[in-house]
């Protein structure tokens, strides 16, 4: 046996093998080498048991200060080398004394350290809160973002329990993804606990002006108290039934709570399934159906993403085509099959424009994404990720004979590796021990629709669902657009669509499509304009936003105070930086500088600085510098990274994390 003389920890880096002739899969990730390409930590050479972090959060200077407590268990022997990072990050290294570092045998590191605004951490000031009362922070790690908030081994391969003090100013609330807590009044601080292991990418904080209601017998909203009210009405009892659904498709709910807090509009993205707490932005609350399908979305995640997880970056379909399928399922059951169809159209229409705008033959569109060295995950976070692998899902649910034969088999699936990372190969190899007549009549190689060829081929899905139990709702909207492409035109026949009777995911169909179909001329524009314009005033901003867009593509001066108005009003990521680029790839550039300094006060600075890149790509803004907390060779990675999550997030702040001390002990 290997003598362990100083061994490296590091938290982060190395690819995966995964053995072929494993019928169950499930096997043991630190006995196969993997590799995660978006890491740099040496996670294979020990076994995390726990950690507790201890935090003092400073809003005036915008520092959390504090210690880490690291359980760990060396597993394999030897020093291991450590890839350094590239533009994502620099490693923290700890060498280790031999006299704690026995095979199999556990020790604690403390590490003392203070951390700002890195791109996990986003500070807001009081004018960007909902409330504008007090100020607020909240962290969003995902996929590697958190190695900004505090040391860890930054791959979903990892798993471990966790828990934190957390000590605040007076009037504070927080909140994190655990599934206990408790509050002390007079000392003002905040203890919690997650007893099931999570990566550390689910380990999420809020702290601000929060208040809760509760809204179920495990589930509560809290929200700045301003926003309170709106949500819950919005919401109601439908998380409680959205919940029970899913139990009886997928099993029990392993997470205890599931609680909801709406995020002002800085929100970098639009959700994040932290176990026990999804974190939504607050400008969802306008559309109640996009809200529905997030929520549910979320919820889905409960099983498929923090249950089960994948283990690389490289097989992110594992947990959001899967969850996508999952939602889809939920809905079916709690809405109907025509609604789901409706979604999904909506959703597949989207993914063919990305294809076109990216090409068929983009690596991209992969669902095993090889990585580069030196690339962020987040951002090859892209619909492929949902829809194609939710279509491949949908692929292995027809091969195995009905809807209900699937929900039994993802019912086994989280049962055997719940609380486990997976890839690919323990999926399918599980699938196809769950249905051994489907392994025994080659289904993996059936021609067209080999399982490799889903996983690795570049382009579209090899096959899409059956969608026509959608055609209710889908037929009309495809009709008015064939209305409206007529030349000449039908006005009578157009004028016998309501849209104001229509769902959201209906006039949004129909308006992605008017937008597929630009450029059009003045006249279509002005006779849209004249049927559409004040109804769509009234709308939602998933509604408005994409008529917007027809308005600039096609250079439509007429409803350019209608840009205006909607740009002085919202000012989150998902609808301030889609129009930004369609007023700058056209004539309107002007207008969107114009724009951009009436408004840029009331912009994250972080979404300021994506707008400025927008506005002016001739001058290439040079990266933030700073250090950002990462693994355990602790490996940590240094340099902010741009995060978000279904797509890149705005350009991180500078941040800095500096270590004060570092404690070994058996």
């Amino acid at each position: 046996m290997a003598e362990f003389q100083r061994p490296t920890l590091c938290c982060c880096r190395k690819a995966l093998t995964v053995p072929s002739n494993s019928r169950e899969g499930g096997r043991n990730l630190a006995q196969c080498r993997l590799v995660d390409i978006a890491s740099a930590s040496n996670f294979h050479s020990f076994k995390l048991r726990h950690f507790h972090l201890d935090l003092r959060l400073n809003f005036a200077l915008k520092e959390m200060t504090g210690w880490q407590i690291l359980e760990l268990v060396p597993i394999q022997p030897g020093a291991q080398t450590v890839d350094p990072f590239t533009d994502y990050g620099s490693s923290l290294n700890i060498s280790l004394p031999a006299s704690v570092t026995r095979q199999h045998r556990a020790f604690q590191i403390t590490v003392r350290y203070t951390t700002t605004d890195g791109p996990a951490i986003w500070w807001l000031d009081t004018e960007l809160t909902c409330g504008q009362t007090r100020p607020l922070v909240f962290t969003q790690g995902h996929s590697v973002c958190n190695r900004s908030f505090f040391p860890c081994f930054d791959t979903p391969a990892v798993k471990s329990t966790y828990s934190a003090t957390i000590r605040v100013p007076e009037g504070v609330t927080v909140l994190m993804s655990a599934s206990r807590s408790t509050y002390s009044k007079q000392e003002r601080v905040f203890q919690f606990s997650m007893e099931y292991p999570v990566p550390a990418y689910l380990v999420a904080l809020v702290a601000g002006d929060l208040q809760h209601v509760d809204i179920g017998p495990r589930s509560r909203v809290w929200a700045e108290p301003c926003i309170l009210t709106c949500a819950v009405s919005k919401l109601g009892g439908s998380v409680e039934r959205w919940l029970n659904v899913a139990e009886d498709l997928f099993g029990p709910y392993v997470w205890g709570r599931y609680d909801i807090v709406f995020l002002p509009p800085s929100f970098p993205i639009v959700a994040m399934e932290n176990p026990c707490l999804t974190f939504i932005i607050s400008s969802i609350l306008e559309s109640r159906e996009f809200l529905l399908i997030d929520v549910i979305h979320e919820i889905a995640h409960g099983w498929f993403g923090n249950a089960v997880t994948n283990a690389t970056w490289e097989e992110m379909w594992l947990s959001e085509g899967l969850a996508t399928y999952a939602q889809r399922r939920i809905t079916t059951e709690a809405y109907g099959e025509a609604f789901t169809c409706l979604e999904t159209v909506f959703r597949l229409d989207a993914l063919h424009r990305q294809m076109r705008l990216l090409g068929h033959d983009n690596p991209v569109s992969k669902l095993q994404v090889k990585f580069e060295p030196g690339i962020n995950p987040s951002s090859l976070m892209n619909l492929f990720t949902y829809e194609k692998g939710f279509c491949f899902v949908s692929y292995l649910s027809q091969l195995s004979g009905n809807s209900k034969s699937f929900d039994s088999f993802l019912r086994a699936y989280i049962e055997r590796f719940k609380f486990t990372s997976v890839v690919a190969q323990d999926l399918l190899d599980f699938f196809l021990g769950f249905f051994p007549e489907l392994k025994e009549s080659c289904v993996a190689q059936r021609e067209g629709l080999e399982f490799e060829r889903w996983l690795n081929d570049c382009g579209p899905p090899l096959c899409e669902p059956d969608l026509s139990a959608g055609g209710v709702l889908t037929s009309p909207v495809q009709s008015l657009c064939d209305l409206w492409a007529s030349n000449p035109q039908d006005p009578e026949a157009i004028s016998n669509f309501n849209l104001s009777s229509w769902s959201t995911f209906q006039t949004v169909l129909f308006l992605d499509r008017l937008l597929d179909r630009s450029p059009l001329s003045h006249q279509v524009m002005g006779q849209l304009s004249r049927c559409y314009s004040a109804q769509l005033d009234e709308m939602n901003a998933e509604v408005q936003i994409r008529w917007l867009q027809i308005v600039v593509r096609n250079s439509f001066y007429p409803d350019l105070p209608r840009v205006r108005g909607f740009l002085h009003k919202h000012t989150s990521r998902m609808y301030t930086v889609p129009l930004y680029e369609d007023l700058c790839a056209g004539v309107m550039k002007c207008f969107a500088a114009e724009m951009f300094y009436q408004t840029q006060a009331r912009l994250h600075p972080n979404l300021r600085r994506t707008l400025q890149q927008i506005l002016f790509q001739t001058c290439t803004l040079p990266p933030p510098a700073g250090s950002i907390l990462s693994s355990i060779p602790i490996t940590i990675p240094s340099s902010p990274i741009p995060g978000g999550h279904p797509g890149p997030a705005d350009t991180p702040a500078t941040g800095t994390i500096a270590l004060r001390d570092v404690n070994v002990s058996a």
